[in-house]
């Protein structure tokens, strides 16, 4: 109750206190009302308009000096690669990079992964097993190989070609004529003379009196066909150890009337017994390694 009666009495003398306030605000001196008149004759609005500059404040403005533009060297348009002579850095990267992309071709063209390959996808299928081992494991494998035996060569070509050229000895292309040596001294070891004659003729080559004479466009396919004609040949030989015991198993089924029992549920532990008791991966990797030496 008590403090609602103050604020009462506060609302009710605020109009007191406000008119107070106005009167005192409002309120002037006599003198500052004399002299208010003669102040008000006196004052003049300053004026915000600038003067004109004068014509010899005026100077003029000089142009910025702009680099010399850089245009491509007509002795040399076109693609430029490291290595030779006005070289160009970003269309050496993008030479880079797409060489990146045509790896894995190369690698099936002048190397044996191919043939590999090739012999233990027909080893799996001889074994009734479709997916053990599994393409990675199979791939992984052929690749490890391809290594083992293309080290000797790889040796060869760093030694010969990268290392002269990282010294600055040779130029890129130099290398890469250099490099080649090596790689098609391996090839011709494995190319058939049948293959080659069938690319020469497609091409409508003179037929050249050696191998070394070969030039690469035809070299590559027929190494490749030559591999794979190697390949199959090894993987069916090695498919028919197998395809006896299919044989035997699914005759034997038949003869005692299991006609309801599929014979590759039984061949298949028979055929994976006979390859382990055999030792067939030492066996197997022995042989197409010795292929090669």
């Amino acid at each position: 109750m008590t403090l609602c009666r103050s604020i009462r009495r506060a609302i009710s003398g605020a109009p007191v206190l406000i008119s107070v306030a106005l009167a005192a605000a409002f309120a002037c001196p006599a003198g500052a009302q004399a002299k208010s008149p003669k102040n008000l004759e006196n004052w003049t609005v300053p004026s915000n308009k600038l003067s004109p500059p004068s014509p010899s404040s005026i100077k003029p403005i000089s142009p910025k000096p702009q680099a010399p533009q850089k245009f491509a060297d007509k002795n040399n348009p076109g693609l430029q690669i490291q290595g030779l002579p006005g070289t160009n850095v970003p269309w050496s990267i993008v030479v880079m990079l797409t060489a990146l992309t045509l790896i894995p071709s190369l690698l099936l063209c002048v190397t044996p992964f191919a043939r590999l390959l090739i012999v233990f996808h027909f080893l799996r299928q001889a074994l009734g097993l479709q997916t053990t081992p599994s393409n990675q494991t199979l791939i992984g494998l052929s690749l490890i190989l391809t290594f083992f035996l293309m080290h000797p060569v790889a040796t060869q070509i760093f030694e010969t070609a990268v290392v002269p050229m990282e010294q600055g000895q040779i130029t890129a292309m130099d290398a890469l004529k250099v490099g080649e040596a090596p790689l098609r001294k391996f090839m011709t070891h494995y190319v058939r003379d049948k293959d080659v004659a069938l690319f020469v003729d497609l091409a409508k080559e003179p037929h050249p009196a050696s191998t070394d004479e070969l030039s690469m466009h035809i070299l590559l396919p027929a190494y490749i066909l030559s591999e794979l004609k190697a390949g199959f040949q090894i993987g069916t030989v090695l498919f028919l150890p197998f395809l006896i015991v299919d044989m035997v198993v699914a005759s034997i089924t038949t003869s005692v009337g299991m006609l309801q029992l599929p014979p590759v549920v039984i061949s298949t532990p028979l055929k994976l017994l006979l390859f382990l008791m055999v030792d067939g991966w030492h066996l197997l990797i022995g042989s197409l390694v010795r292929s090669f030496s």
